[in-house]
């Protein structure tokens, strides 16, 4: 059982390895063992999550939940599968708890009087000082 929060636990058994060989360097060895790991994690389907969470969870994960609600983390960073999977239950614990944080609503507020009447009063005096730059002689300036 993995501990995610005081009220959400999820079992091992709903968490499925696959073992798969891993690019990049490492050499002969690279081509022979399969280090790296494909977690997969049944969103829609899991008794372990509530509702909400399992709705702000596919938003967060975003393209890493296919069309039947599959969470998929791949973990390659590492030489040894032990710490490949290790770090592939790291992120989903860690996308889990996110998950499970309630997003506070934004209070709509509106600007002070004072913050009102000090921008226009701002605009005011940035708009004078541009168009004092721009000073056109006139045909009475040359007489």
């Amino acid at each position: 059982m993995i501990e995610i929060t005081s009220e959400i636990c999820i079992l091992e058994s709903e968490l499925s390895f696959e073992f798969v060989r891993s690019g990049g360097p490492g050499g002969q060895k690279v081509n022979k063992t399969s280090s790296a790991v494909v977690l997969r994690f049944d969103v829609r389907n899991s008794p372990s999550l509530p509702e909400e969470v399992k709705k702000r969870l596919v938003v967060i994960c975003g393209k890493r939940v296919n069309r039947e609600g599959i969470l998929v983390i791949h973990a390659r960073q590492h030489r040894s599968p032990v710490r490949n999977r290790e770090s592939a239950v790291n992120r989903l614990v860690g996308l889990i708890k996110k998950a499970s944080e309630i997003p506070v609503k934004r209070k709509p507020t509106k600007p002070s009087l004072t913050s009102e009447k000090d921008r226009l009063a701002e605009k005011k005096k940035r708009g004078f000082l541009k168009k004092s730059r721009n000073y056109r002689p006139v045909k009475e300036d040359y007489e």
